[in-house]
């Protein structure tokens, strides 16, 4: 009997309408048009605006398209993972606010939050209940509203984020589609580095925490640059050379879309042409869980059924991983 495998058999992304340019941030701090695109490749990234209008919106968007896309009803749902680092609230999870949004109430939900690269443990843990024959229908939403935790008066960092996300449908494959295999890994080292100081159990909310602005994202850029280039190249290289593959075997490199340099690097370390990378951080910047399926959503139509797929992603804490995807469906 062959293996049942997870198979993404459907993606839809949305973001917001506003969008924020770099010559807006040329208003806003002490920076240019070129030094952005030099030091990041963006453009532009869109921004959640309204009151009462949390990551929830950008998921619930995402899904209802996902459902209508696909044709599934919301009672058929068996599971929903919500990966994000910006939660609606505290409790109860987003990714519960979504299904009850979505009319999804066969199914049960969590949030996960492993940074930037939450979308890939989310992929990884909703593959194990379609692998172990437990659920039929799993959906894997990847959302931040990154807004909600930057500092605008930060040049450093203010530049790099911007909101939106998707969602992805999984589904059993016994035909060797689907989730192939996968790294992942983490380093609390890296905390330091990247991380928001204020906010959480270890330091609640105060007056003194909010004078102080500790609660958005607080990033020291070139350890995190340095390791970030280092190990996302990294995996992604393990990854191939576990299963036997070379370049010329890769259909596409999805990579987490946080600095066109680290893609590029990346991109590099494997061997894989430039026409081989989804690249659209120019048009949304870093939307953290957001990048892989936008990436995924953005060139669905030139994806083959049988296609390799290796997704890459690194985030604060330190997290970092690969995915090895055999595409399971062509351009409808």
């Amino acid at each position: 009997m062959s293996k049942i495998r997870a198979a993404v058999t459907g993606i839809h992304g949305w973001v917001p309408q506003d969008i924020l340019t770099n010559s807006d941030f040329e208003k806003m701090v002490d920076t240019t048009n070129e030094w952005i695109l030099t030091r990041t490749g963006i453009e532009e990234r869109h921004i959640l605006r309204g009151e009462n209008m949390g990551t929830s919106v950008i998921g619930t968007e995402a899904v209802k398209g996902l459902l209508e896309k696909t044709g599934t009803k919301p009672e058929e749902i068996d599971l929903l993972i919500c990966a994000t680092v910006t939660p609606d609230m505290q409790f109860p999870a987003t990714a519960n606010i979504i299904s009850h949004n979505c009319g999804i109430k066969n199914a049960f939900s969590f949030d996960l939050n492993a940074a930037c690269s939450g979308t890939l443990y989310a992929l990884v843990t909703a593959s194990k209940f379609i692998e172990s024959g437990t659920y039929k229908k799993v959906i894997v939403v990847g959302a931040d509203k990154m807004s909600s935790i930057v500092d605008y008066t930060d040049r450093a960092t203010s530049i790099i984020f911007g909101d939106g996300g998707g969602a992805l449908l999984l589904e059993p494959s016994s035909d060797g589609f689907g989730i192939i295999d996968s790294i992942l890994q983490s380093d609390g080292a890296g905390m330091p580095y990247l991380h928001q100081k204020a906010g959480g159990s270890s330091k609640p909310a105060s007056l003194e925490t909010i004078e102080a602005r500790e609660h958005y994202i607080y990033q020291e850029g070139q350890p995190v640059f340095k390791f970030a280039v280092t190990n996302m190249a990294d995996v992604a290289v393990a990854i191939m050379e576990k299963n036997n593959l070379t370049s010329d075997d890769v259909a596409w490199l999805v990579p987490h879309q946080a600095n066109l340099r680290i893609i590029d690097a990346t991109a590099r370390r494997m061997g894989v042409g430039t026409e081989k990378v989804m690249i659209n951080i120019q048009k949304y910047g870093n939307t953290t869980n957001g990048t892989l399926p936008l990436c995924l959503w953005d060139w669905e139509n030139q994806l083959r059924k049988g296609d390799n797929i290796i997704l890459a992603a690194f985030g604060g804490g330190f997290t970092w991983g690969s995915v090895y995807l055999k595409w399971a469906y062509d351009p409808k």
